[in-house]
């Protein structure tokens, strides 16, 4: 006998099936559960791993520090070092006395990323660079270093740490670094055997016994230690020097780029989980970037960014006038590098053009704190070196407008670059002379002639009343979608 459901509906006809889709239905749920748990396993995992790999240390030795960077959304500014340590697994390339202290940072490369991730400029400074060094202090031995009117620029981490190279590079760019990375030898052998080697070109064979580099004359593919060779090597490579080491390291990330890029790893998780693994293990940075999610976030704003617009410089250098085996900033070019820097512009693009009437509020706070002094009393004189009539009554005028109301004038020599020189106790006057002229600090210095500043006008500042240094012609060494070929040395 049928029971009739309520309203004369039919009969339930299908009753058990539906109950073994309900079974089906938990038991699908469960196994999304179960993988959804998985996955949030593995990303623990990876974090874990990649976070305890990490070595951190401070991002300043007791200097200003970064401003608040977003760092999915902002320029960013990162000093990349390689450190010649010789400590833990990097004992086979030195001796004992080597492996103490932070080591030199014997490569220093700053790579800045624009917001908009369309372009990306990576900065080589020579390793014996001649530059002012702030004070620093080591965190590790609570020591403090004073600071140097000149020293040589790997040295700054080999006194306190890598917090002192980046206030070092700080001081002399103008910039306020957001992080920085210290990798050792093992990070590049490591590196380069897991992504299957790194494509170079040499115009001649190489055998330097130095570095144990063995290269054919055209394209080798190099990995492990013939990888760290190639980035190490100076007998065997242009003049042997390190300016053309720095040469190599920059055709050797150039090269390292297009593979990346090519084989999709900066989009491929496992990939770039493997790579990630293996450069942390080997990697020192700062706080900011002591979190994974940090430096997958920066590697997901590099894979849609176009080769062309990775550019590889060298800060502009001339001979060390106290030494001839090591190097200087040179000016007027350095300046504007730096500045190009500041602006966060695309090095590989046309300079832009200013007008003369340009305002200096780009470089110049919106609403500046008052001096500690009374400007109208300071004794400011334009030395005008320019070649161009009236252009120090141009200045003088100006500078009155800005309160400095004693400033004074006189004819100087020709000179290439302006620059800003300051006696004793007018430190303060001539940063605020600078400021208001657009000059950059790495063009104020203190000379020992000098009663309070003078304003040495060169003839890269003709007209108008900011300052803005012309790029120099083939700033850029390459692109990172170019592929170049090393000298051999000799060649």
């Amino acid at each position: 006998m049928h029971h009739a459901r309520p309203n004369g509906s039919a009969p339930l006809r299908h009753a058990r099936p539906l109950g073994r889709r309900h079974l089906a239905l938990k038991i699908i749920g469960g196994v999304v559960a179960l993988v959804l748990v998985g996955v949030i396993a593995f990303a623990g995992y990876w974090f874990i791993r990649l976070g305890s790999n990490l070595h951190q240390a401070p991002l300043s030795a007791g200097n200003a520090t970064a401003d608040a960077t977003n760092d999915a959304t902002d320029p960013l500014q990162i000093l990349i070092i390689g450190t010649d340590t010789r400590s833990g697994a990097d004992a086979a390339y030195g001796s004992q006395a080597d492996s103490s202290g932070y080591g030199n940072s014997d490569v220093m490369i700053l790579m800045d990323i624009s917001g908009d991730n369309k372009v990306v400029s990576m900065t080589s400074f020579p390793r014996d660079l001649m530059v002012p060094i702030p004070k620093c202090h080591d965190p590790k031995t609570n020591r403090d270093f004073p600071a140097q009117a000149v020293g040589q620029i790997n040295s700054a981490m080999a006194e306190a740490g890598p917090g002192c190279a980046v206030d070092t590079v700080n001081q002399l760019t103008g910039l306020k670094i957001d992080h920085f990375m210290v990798a050792d030898f093992n990070a590049v052998k490591d590196l380069s055997n897991t992504i299957g080697g790194v494509q170079v070109c040499v115009n001649a064979p190489i055998d330097d016994p130095a570095s144990g580099l063995k290269l054919n004359a055209g394209n080798n593919m190099v990995q492990g230690e013939q990888a760290l060779a190639f980035l190490r090597s100076r007998h065997g490579v242009g003049d042997g020097s390190d300016l053309s080491r720095i040469k190599s390291q920059q055709e050797f990330l150039a090269s390292l780029a297009r593979k990346v890029k090519s084989d999709g790893t900066l989009s491929d998780v496992s990939k770039l989980l493997s790579i990630a693994d293996t450069i942390t293990k080997n990697l020192t940075v700062d706080q900011g970037l002591g979190s994974p999610q940090t430096m997958l976030t920066i590697a997901g704003r590099l894979k849609a960014v176009d080769l062309a617009k990775v550019s590889f410089v060298t800060v502009p250098w001339e001979p060390y006038t106290g030494d001839p085996n090591r190097v200087q900033i040179k000016q007027p070019d350095a300046g504007a590098l730096f500045q190009a820097l500041r602006e966060n512009r695309d090095l590989t693009a046309p300079a832009p053009t200013q007008p003369a009437s340009a305002a200096p509020s780009t470089s110049s706070p919106s609403t500046p704190a008052p001096p500690a002094y009374d400007k109208s009393i300071q004794p400011v004189t334009v030395a005008d070196g320019s070649g161009v009539a009236g252009r120090s009554a141009e200045l003088v005028k100006f500078l009155a407008g800005q309160g400095f109301t004693k400033t004074t004038q006189f004819t100087a020599p020709p000179v290439g670059a302006t620059n800003v020189y300051y006696g004793a106790n007018f430190a303060d006057v001539a940063a605020d002379v600078a400021s208001s002229l657009g000059i950059p600090s790495s063009q104020v210095q203190q000379a020992p002639n000098v009663y309070g500043v003078q304003v040495y006008v060169g003839q890269d500042f003709t007209t108008g009343t900011h300052y803005t240094p012309k790029m120099p012609d083939n700033l850029v060494a390459q692109t990172a979608a170019q592929s170049t070929c090393q000298a051999a040395f000799g060649q």
